[in-house]
């Protein structure tokens, strides 16, 4: 009977707990709600007999206002047990430390050389990494068929085969000296591609940072004197230069240049193989065809250029054997350079 629930719903209303807000909530939902268990015996209510509709109807309403009543007494008392634990909750206290991230150490050493460097008056340009022909290759004294395009294993379009990965940021100058006429005087750091088998010394993609000056009366003891400028300041001052020949298409004359060892102060180690040296960047002066390619008069300006490997720098920075380590995102070792950030 109708009157029996009611008592029994009076009953288990009245022992009713909750320990928190959410759980007072959840009893409202189950009793008052429009599906709750007091709204259904008001359904029952509809089949009750004329002559007891009063008074079932005076005890729905009682076990109702019951109801209400107790669940806001338990939201109440929930709030209250919650603002005292607010209370006594020292917010004077250090918060739980969150552990930080940190810059990638390939970006550290990216961003110090191009700051070095923009402390000369080098401004920074970047290109595409999707490049056509012209830029990586032709417009740098690299003609159809020159035998200096095997320098370099280049992924190629299958499509297009004029379209390409860049394999240097060299194609970044060419795109500078297009859109500006000397004095040029930038760098450009970016990411570049070869198709090379992945090891601990070589991998498919890496980073470089090439500079280019353009202007009147460059020679190319200015060029030296910021090679050894930059040279010192990533590596120290007691750190020592020397430039040997050798040959890019871009340069002429050009020239690989070698730091004395970090490691050994020059005497000798497994790093720098017994030389003393390690080599870290190639140079030259601007070649008067690449000059002449981006329409400038090789008669009335001269320029030298370099470039460097980021990952290589990086690697003799942080004593890294194994540039595989750049890629892996392993935060055991990304970890390490948080404070050198």
């Amino acid at each position: 009977m109708l009157k029996d629930k009611i008592e029994a719903l009076k009953a288990e209303i009245a022992g009713l707990k909750a320990a928190s807000a959410d759980e007072a909530e959840a009893l409202r939902i189950k009793y008052l709600s429009k599906k709750g268990s007091v709204s259904l015996l008001f359904e029952d209510f509809k089949t009750v007999a004329p002559e007891l509709k009063r008074e079932m109807g005076q005890k729905l309403n009682e076990l109702k206002t019951l109801a209400q009543n107790r669940i806001a007494e338990l939201k109440a008392s929930a709030a209250a047990a919650a603002q005292k634990e607010v209370e006594k909750t020292d917010v004077s206290r250090p918060g739980t430390p969150s552990p930080i991230g940190g810059r990638h150490p390939l970006s550290i050493v990216k961003n110090e050389i191009v700051e070095i460097f923009g402390r000369l008056g080098f401004t920074v340009a970047e290109g595409p990494e999707v490049e056509d022909d012209w830029h990586v290759f032709t417009a740098l004294n690299f003609p159809p068929e020159h035998p200096a395009r095997d320098m370099q294993d280049t992924f190629f379009i299958n499509t297009n085969p004029d379209i390409l990965l860049r394999t240097h940021t060299s194609s970044v100058q060419v795109r500078e000296m297009e859109r500006k006429r000397p004095p040029i005087r930038a760098v450009f750091p970016g990411r570049v591609f070869r198709n090379e088998a992945i090891s601990a010394r070589a991998h498919c993609i890496f980073h470089q940072v090439e500079g280019l000056y353009v202007a009147k009366n460059v020679s190319f003891a200015d060029l030296k004197q910021v090679l050894l400028y930059f040279a010192k300041e990533m590596f120290g001052s007691d750190v020592e230069i020397r430039l040997r020949p050798s040959y890019f298409p871009f340069t002429e004359p050009s020239a690989e240049m070698d730091v004395s060892c970090t490691l050994c102060g020059g005497k000798g180690c497994g790093v720098c193989k017994g030389s003393g040296w390690l080599e870290i960047l190639g140079c030259g002066m601007v070649d008067p065809a690449v000059l002449e390619n981006n329409g400038i008069d090789p008669k009335e300006y001269s320029g030298y250029a370099f470039g460097m490997g980021v990952e290589r720098i990086a690697m003799l920075r942080y004593g890294v054997d194994d540039i595989r380590n750049f890629f892996e995102n392993d935060v055991r070792f990304l970890s390490q350079f948080q404070s050198a950030m």
